[in-house]
């Protein structure tokens, strides 16, 4: 019973692809929720002359201009969370790359914003497929990516975006990809 198993797996490379749900992602959100609320009830009490903050005394802030100020950047840090929680909520960018030798079609999926376009989907033959290319580019934005090269089709991204995989992490699945689907490795 383990045999097809094996076999199975050896026919089908089915890799997750992590979108929002990042452990940066719920950190930030945290943060900037918690600031953003901070910086309101900080506006909220010079005006109601009240101390609403758990540490500290805003009360004796002058309602204009800074009260004023701390109930502005207190609600663009609220929205700023609510948006980072939505994204992490809906897990925009998630999905899953799957070349399956058996139906001979590789399929790339990824959830988006909500929406008409919300699940977006690519499909294609194995045979359709050209290379595997690995993109490095070094600096102050960091990039290192796989893509799939398809006939007559644009790139298509397979690693997850803002993390780059480490070089030997890239290189592995970048080479195990080619050599599952039988095309060259570009751009090493």
């Amino acid at each position: 019973m383990t045999a097809p198993t094996t076999q199975r797996e050896s026919r089908v490379i089915h890799q997750p692809v992590l979108g929002s749900r990042r452990f940066s992602n719920y950190w930030w959100a945290i943060v900037v929720s918690l600031g953003g609320t901070g910086f309101l009830l900080a506006g909220l009490s010079s005006y109601l002359k009240v101390n609403l903050l758990p540490f500290g005394d805003a009360t004796g802030l002058l309602f204009i201009p800074q009260g004023v100020a701390m109930g502005f950047y207190g609600v663009a840090g609220l929205l700023l969370g609510f948006y980072l929680w939505l994204v992490i909520l809906w897990d925009v960018g998630g999905g899953y790359n799957e070349f399956n030798k058996e139906t001979g079609m590789v399929k790339i999926f990824r959830w988006g914003f909500p929406g008409k376009n919300r699940r977006i989907e690519f499909g294609c033959r194995l045979q359709d497929v050209q290379s595997i290319r690995v993109e490095i580019k070094e600096g102050l934005n960091p990039r290192r990516a796989l893509y799939l090269r398809v006939k007559e089709r644009r790139e298509v991204p397979l690693t997850r975006v803002g993390q780059p995989l480490s070089l030997s992490e890239l290189e592995n699945q970048g080479a195990e990809l080619a050599r599952f689907v039988g095309v060259p490795l570009e751009g090493l």
